[in-house]
């Protein structure tokens, strides 16, 4: 089936919808009088349908505008910065009103909401340089909010929890920190590992707002276990619970957040009073006169479709004729647009709803359409290498452990533990299995080392024999090259050697 064939169908499905939506049935010879009266619908009526459906389309097209609007999450972590860094305070609103107001706040929480002179001037810069950010933050927060709180709530978490998110990301699924903390909660590898976040060179599910909200609320309450406090739970999110520990010890066993907030790292002096700011105007924001734009499109104005074969964003895009920028903020995780299949793996597709039922529908064309066009570009596809998986790197001009650990996520000693290494010393062209955690790294590593590997094989690389040296200690810096190899390749008679000898270790 062709592009434009599929689409035809498609587009006729769709149409069918509409009508079905507004109760228009084309065949009307079996109905009653009154039915058919009911039922009966102009051609020019069908038109006004259809171009308020057009004019909701080109609405929601300005909704999707601002969906896929990243800017303000990669300030967001300067605003939290730059707010404590004013020793004056900054007030928009009388002291005495905010103190009222969060003690209406704090009456109907399990959080410790109380007035301080920090707080007042977060509350403040948010309101006198951030309001048109925070403006869209809201509106933002209208597609996500529902899904983080039958999260939250799934989890006995309390549903405030969600303002967490405002802080961590800005609402921004792809954002990283400097240190390499990603997604809407900002998990760092290890800690969504632990939650069954998985990361290969297509997928980072720490970017998946559904698996990184549900990694987040098991990670609070297990927080919350710990410390037995919702602020220290949060104080802990940031900072890690050793420094929350290491706090309450240094304060003389304080569990006040605001009593051992001196004692924890400045970054976490400065979060967990953005987090309450965030609710405080989340809670007064028809006061402060806030008005964000309401969403077109919600949350649970989209489904999933469990995908069955390999099939790239940009193709559904095209079949369904759905906004491609739409596609890839509804499906973030997929960090090529590419969604991969796997025997033992699920993968989903998220769609708006009236796109779903058409690609459920059509799904052989669909998929066949999707393989035509894979089968013509599969060389140029990227391997999906996992996190864990095991590559082999060849050793180039200026690499020392150290730039190679940093490249692929790994420590020195773990490399040196996988290739049986005693020191620090590389050779160009010697091959090292890694195991790496920074996957982005490998695509680009597989493709440089190729040339590397075809230029060590063809050729030979020599090596000076050291004092103490034996064919055992040489065989042991070369994987893949045994004593025998050495004797064989160098035609050595016997294991004896000397300072100064040069033996080829290599089988070129």
């Amino acid at each position: 089936m062709t592009l434009n064939n599929l689409r035809f169908t498609l587009l006729f499905l769709s149409l069918g919808t509409i009508c079905f939506a507004q109760g228009l049935k084309p065949d009307l010879k079996n109905q009653s009088p009154q039915k058919v009266e009911l039922h009966k619908i102009e051609v020019d009526s069908l038109e006004l349908i259809l171009e308020d459906y057009r004019q909701s389309m080109k609405l929601d097209s300005l909704w999707r505008i601002q969906l896929t609007d990243q800017s303000y999450s990669r300030r967001l972590e300067n605003i939290i910065k730059d707010s404590l860094e004013n020793n004056a305070v900054i007030t928009e609103i009388p002291t005495e009103l905010l103190k009222e107001r969060l003690a209406t706040i704090n009456a109907k929480t399990p959080f410790n909401i109380e007035y301080n002179e920090s707080l007042e001037s977060v509350i403040g810069y948010f309101l006198r340089r951030e309001k048109q950010g925070t403006e869209r933050l809201m509106g933002l927060s209208k597609f996500y909010f529902p899904m983080f709180e039958a999260t939250l709530d799934k989890y006995d978490v309390p549903l405030e929890m969600k303002y967490l998110a405002l802080v961590e990301s800005a609402l921004n699924p792809q954002a990283k920190s400097r240190v390499g903390a990603t997604g809407l909660w900002q998990f760092m590898y290890s800690t969504g590992k632990m939650y069954d976040l998985d990361v290969s060179s297509y997928v980072d599910e720490r970017m998946d707002p559904v698996a990184s909200t549900e990694a987040a609320a098991k990670y609070l309450k297990r927080l919350y276990y710990m410390f037995d406090d919702w602020d220290l739970a949060l104080a802990a999110y940031n900072s890690g619970p050793g420094n929350v520990s290491k706090a309450i010890r240094r304060s003389g066993g304080e569990t006040n957040y605001w009593k051992l907030r001196n004692y924890l790292p400045r970054e976490t002096a400065g979060y967990v009073p953005s987090f309450q700011a965030m609710l405080y105007l989340y809670e007064y924001a028809d006061e402060h006169g806030f008005q964000p734009q309401l969403p077109m499109s919600t949350y649970y104005g989209t489904d999933t479709i469990k995908v069955k074969k390999l099939i790239t964003l940009d193709q559904v895009a095209k079949i369904t004729q759905t906004n491609k920028e739409l596609l890839e903020f509804l499906n973030p995780s997929y960090k090529l647009g590419i969604v991969p299949f796997e025997e033992n793996k699920s993968y989903y597709l998220r769609l708006p709803y009236e796109k779903s039922g058409l690609f459920v529908a059509n799904e052989d064309e669909i998929y066949g359409f999707a393989k035509e066009h894979l089968v013509e570009n599969e060389e140029s596809l990227p391997k999906n290498y996992k996190a864990d998986d095991k590559i082999n790197y060849y050793v180039k001009s200026g690499d020392y452990l150290g730039r190679i650990a940093e490249k692929f996520g790994v420590g020195v000693s773990q490399i040196r533990a996988w290739n049986n290494l005693r020191g620090n010393n590389l050779n160009i062209g010697q091959k090292l299995i890694i195991y790496p955690k920074n996957v982005n790294a490998v695509v680009e590593a597989q493709s440089k080392t190729k040339s590397a590997k075809s230029s060590a094989e063809s050729k030979p690389e020599f090596y000076k024999v050291k004092r103490g040296d034996s064919l055992w200690t040489i065989s042991r810096k070369y994987p893949g090259i045994s004593v025998e190899d050495l004797k064989s390749i160098n035609k050595l008679n016997n294991t004896q050697l000397k300072p100064g000898m040069k033996l080829k270790v290599s089988k070129s």
